[in-house]
């Protein structure tokens, strides 16, 4: 079987990927297509594994790492789907309080690409939280197709009050300074928006290729946003040029990054969407921005 490389991966095949892991195509519809790309010595099964995230070889911060403090903690979301478990992760070495940041997941649910990313959170000074909408519904089930069949069970608004009720927790404990923000990918992008709308006292918001508020809810943001965004994801760009008009029609304090020939997901590292150099940019740029707002 041809080992394959990100180069051998025609665009068309991204773009059906990205069909797939939101939910516009089954399985089997993802299937089917995707073996028309099966052709010059890639085979249907090497397509299939190369594309699936790797979540056992591509941990950055590995579950026991000394330098965290890590346990998982459950907090009522009573708007929303009751009681909620997430990660929460702090330094080891850390004294004191320290701002906080939610990190919110994909349309999957907790699973441990996001852990990772709490974790790394953690590493760079705060206290971080990343809830699992999946709760109600037993949790994260171990597959992101299966993540993805309970998350469709949701009612997205219903998962945005879990994800104010972790704000909540974190703004009140005793580890917290009381300065929270928020950073999330994809669904998560679209709940650190809506987050910025709902609450004023939010510190910061980072959505990563997030859907957008509607421009009537722009008003309401009070939140310093940083966003970023996919040069190839034309599914969510699209909603970009009304919120920017919104935006700065309102003297909103934002920031917009667009990673030219990147993919939707590409600050994800355990698929071929991943990019390297824009990954590693948009979390530096991340990290500064909450640790100049939230200090």
């Amino acid at each position: 079987m041809k080992k394959l490389k990100k180069e051998d991966i025609k665009q068309e095949v991204f773009d059906l990927y990205d069909q797939y892991a939101h939910n516009r195509l089954s399985r089997r519809q993802f299937v089917d297509r995707l073996s028309a790309y099966a052709v010059g010595g890639i085979t249907l099964a090497s397509l299939m594994s190369f594309l699936m995230p790797d979540y056992k070889n591509k941990v950055q911060v590995q579950q026991g790492d000394a330098r965290l403090k890590t346990k998982f903690i459950t907090y009522n979301s009573p708007k929303g789907g009751g009681e909620i478990r997430g990660l929460l992760a702090r330094p080891s070495d850390a004294s004191g309080k320290m701002p906080g940041i939610v990190v919110v997941h994909e349309n999957r649910g907790l699973n441990p690409h996001i852990e990772d990313v709490c974790r790394r959170a953690a590493l760079a000074g705060f206290v971080a939280l990343a809830p699992d909408a999946l709760t109600p519904l037993g949790g994260y089930p171990g597959t992101d197709d299966e993540g993805r069949e309970l998350q469709r069970q949701r009612d997205r608004d219903e998962m945005l009050e879990d994800f104010i009720a972790a704000f909540e927790y974190l703004k009140a404990s005793p580890d917290c300074t009381g300065k929270v923000g928020v950073v999330g990918f994809c669904f998560g992008g679209w709940i650190s928006n809506m987050m910025a709308v709902r609450l004023p006292d939010l510190g910061a918001a980072v959505p990563f290729y997030g859907g957008q508020p509607s421009a009537e809810m722009v008003p309401q943001i009070q939140a310093p946003l940083q966003l970023h965004y996919a040069g190839l994801d034309t599914r969510v760009n699209e909603g970009w040029p009304d919120y920017e008009a919104a935006l700065q029609e309102n003297s909103k304090d934002f920031t917009a990054y667009i990673y030219p020939g990147v993919n939707h997901g590409f600050h994800n590292d355990t698929t071929p969407r991943y990019d390297r150099e824009s990954a590693q940019l948009a979390w530096e740029r991340t990290v500064a921005f909450f640790k100049k707002h939230l200090a």
